[in-house]
């Protein structure tokens, strides 16, 4: 197959600490690339408009329909779509290069190394960390309800895995990190809601939480990363709780 124009999209809100770099990161990769914004009230849109992106805005909706709006923005039916505080390294980019160039299947995954609070985690669950990025958008469409988006292929789809890592610089504090958790804590908790769960018991409450610790921290080796692996293991648990606590009160009232 003859190599494949390619559109990289992006969406933002409030970015302006993160979305340089990102477009930096992707510069003579692509002769389309689009962020769509949620109206923010920092620099973000500048910064785009100065790195040469082509700006959108369109009001948030939800992560599942940003995301498909934003995929029909692009100008070529091959996309690449990234998050603002995302990084693409130089293996990943000539393994971008490589799949456009010889395109094969509906799509193909990337890995995200993530910094925590100045530090790569490697374990604990969080790495490899692979995405459906890369794909065919005539093949599949972004779904899920208010959390954890996906993009689903049609049946059949072959996938690959793309070389390289897209550097995650998710969070710069634990303090941003909770309140983080906070927030998607309570959409969970409305998700799992608008799928008809409505008992939560001890179970939920306490074996849930402590598993989910001991997974991350001991079987899946997040002790390894120190202090990150630590946190990380610790306000995840933190997370389930308040996910089914949330969730408890909501079927109370």
């Amino acid at each position: 197959m003859p190599a494949v124009p390619l559109s990289i999209v992006i969406i933002t809100f409030n970015e302006e600490a993160n979305i340089g770099r990102c477009l930096e990161a992707v510069r003579g990769l692509s002769d389309d690339v689009v962020v769509v914004d949620s109206f923010s009230t920092d620099r973000t849109v500048a910064i785009c408009q100065q790195l040469g992106a082509r700006v959108v805005q369109h009001a948030f909706e939800g992560y599942v329909q940003q995301k498909n709006y934003a995929t029909a923005q692009a100008r070529h039916d091959y996309v690449l779509q990234l998050d603002a505080d995302e990084v693409l390294t130089e293996e990943l980019r000539q393994s971008i290069r490589q799949a456009t160039a010889n395109w094969q299947g509906g799509g193909y995954t990337l890995a995200r190394l993530t910094n925590y609070c100045g530090s790569w985690v490697r374990h604990g669950g969080w790495y490899p960390d692979r995405k459906l990025r890369l794909y065919d958008r005539r093949l599949g469409r972004w779904e899920g309800l208010l959390l954890h988006e996906r993009y689903e292929m049609q049946p059949g789809q072959p996938i690959s895995a793309l070389q390289g890592d897209a550097l995650h610089y998710s969070y710069t504090s634990v303090e941003q990190h909770v309140q983080q958790l906070n927030r998607f804590t309570s959409i969970a908790a409305d998700e799992l809601w608008l799928r008809g769960r409505r008992r939560v018991t001890l179970f939920h409450l306490l074996l849930k939480p402590w598993w989910k610790f001991v997974h991350g921290y001991f079987f899946r080796l997040g002790f390894l990363d120190g202090f990150a692996g630590l946190s990380i293991a610790v306000i995840s648990a933190w997370g389930v709780f308040l996910k089914f606590a949330k969730l408890k009160t909501k079927a109370a009232a």
